[in-house]
């Protein structure tokens, strides 16, 4: 695992925008994997002026993102349709029909993790796969004691990840507690993985990820087992 540290979180964002563009420049058809959360938001802030200055085209970019909220309609203000629409897709010039996203308000939810898992395995894999870190080092809602072997399936949120997004909602009871979530191994079938860590509540799960015991009580250590992994985290997020 390649460790970047920098300053702050913008430093941060800056990095990882510098590598999705890499990527996006370096391939004919590029397949990105997408994260959603506070921690990219910098990330898709500096990607969208890219493309403003001209300086990059989404158009032959496909997009599979991490997870969805199961119960949460596309167009719900929270959900990560919503999300990746604000962020970045509206103001990018990336085909619709290239983005692929979970639905959490499909009849069949385990038909819908199969399909995702098809579709992303057609695809896919991802070029590049971006990356948060959960305090309880969740990786997309793969929660600790998730199988490490693991395709696309549905998940119930730990208590503690709901009261970490409850911030989102405007009441903690209004969190989904259940969600589709790539798995573990889908994760670490991309080619490349960059995960972003910021801030003093992150510390304690770099410091695990760090000592590289892998342990599927923190799905994170699972990227111990990948190839090509960049972590990019900020000097908050390193002080323990």
């Amino acid at each position: 695992m390649d460790v970047v540290i920098v300053k702050n979180y913008i430093e941060m964002s800056k990095h990882a925008a510098e590598l999705v563009g890499e990527c996006i420049r370096s391939h004919e058809d590029p397949v990105l994997g997408l994260a959603t959360g506070g921690t990219p938001i910098g990330m898709y802030q500096l990607l969208v002026r890219q493309y403003r200055e001209g300086l990059l085209s989404f158009k032959n970019v496909k997009t599979f993102n991490l997870d969805e909220y199961i119960g949460l309609d596309p167009a719900h203000s929270k959900s990560y349709h919503r999300y990746m629409n604000e962020h970045l897709f509206s103001h990018v010039d990336i085909l619709r029909d290239q983005t692929f996203i979970p639905n959490g308000m499909a009849s069949n939810l385990q038909k819908e993790c199969r399909q995702y898992e098809k579709l992303l395995k057609r695809v896919g894999p991802p070029d590049l796969q971006i990356l948060g870190i959960g305090e309880n080092g969740h990786i997309g809602f793969n929660e600790p004691g998730s199988d490490f072997d693991g395709d696309t399936h549905v998940i119930r949120l730990a208590d503690s990840t709901r009261e970490a997004n409850a911030r989102y909602f405007r009441s903690p009871d209004e969190v989904p507690t259940h969600a589709i979530t790539m798995g573990v191994k889908s994760i670490l079938r991309s080619k490349k993985i960059v995960l972003l860590a910021s801030g003093e509540k992150k510390a304690n799960a770099v410091k695990r990820l760090l000592d590289g015991e892998t342990d599927p009580a923190f799905p994170a250590s699972a990227l111990c087992n990948h190839k090509d992994v960049t972590l990019i985290v900020d000097n908050a997020a390193m002080s323990k």
